[in-house]
């Protein structure tokens, strides 16, 4: 009975871990793009031209937090702006996507080491991986991404970087995260 009992809670723990961990991905609007092709964990993407707040990634572990506190009101017209997904690591620089209703006039940071910016519009191929960020998961994404665009005909056509969908209190195995690279159909 007792067996069962902790079966049955171990159960619903991971059962309401799974149900708050997709919730809270959920509540987030997304970068907008426009999928081209979709192949299992891979897919062609098609992003618009995309207005982002973005901070160097330094080793302190800041960069999370002034990016926060520029949505969380630390912005010149004192606007709490909407969290959206994914953060980007571009360039090493962690970055916010504004929300469509910021996308036009994002509000000016206070900070000197948030800047605001713009990502191109772009054509992207995307691998798809869950998991813990590690110095060895990204690379090895980028790898298997990379194998996949050869056997497709797709060639490189700017720096990879990465996306990533969940909040730090999700567990590793349910995590969504990606590694982007900018394409162009090869020959």
């Amino acid at each position: 009975m007792k067996k069962l009992l902790w079966l049955g809670t171990g159960v619903l723990a991971v059962g309401f871990g799974v149900a708050a961990c997709a919730t809270s991905r959920a509540g987030y609007a997304t970068a907008p793009y426009k999928v081209i092709r979709a192949e299992g964990a891979f897919e062609i993407r098609e992003y618009p031209e995309i207005s982002i707040v973005a901070t160097e990634r330094g080793r302190d572990g800041d960069s999370f937090m002034r990016l926060f506190r520029y949505i969380d009101g630390g912005n010149a017209t004192k606007e709490k702006i909407s969290m959206t997904t994914p953060v980007f690591m571009v360039d090493g620089k962690m970055a916010f996507v504004m929300p469509e209703k910021n996308q036009a006039a994002p509000p000016l940071p206070t900070s000197a080491q948030v800047k605001l910016d713009r990502m191109k519009a772009q054509q992207v191929a995307v691998y798809r991986y869950s998991g813990a960020r590690s110095d060895k998961s990204e690379p090895a994404a980028l790898k298997t991404l990379r194998a996949w665009m050869a056997e497709n005909k797709w060639a490189e056509a700017g720096k990879p970087f990465a996306a990533y969908y969940d909040p730090p209190w999700t567990p590793g195995f349910l995590r969504r995260n990606e590694v982007l690279v900018p394409v162009t159909p090869g020959s």
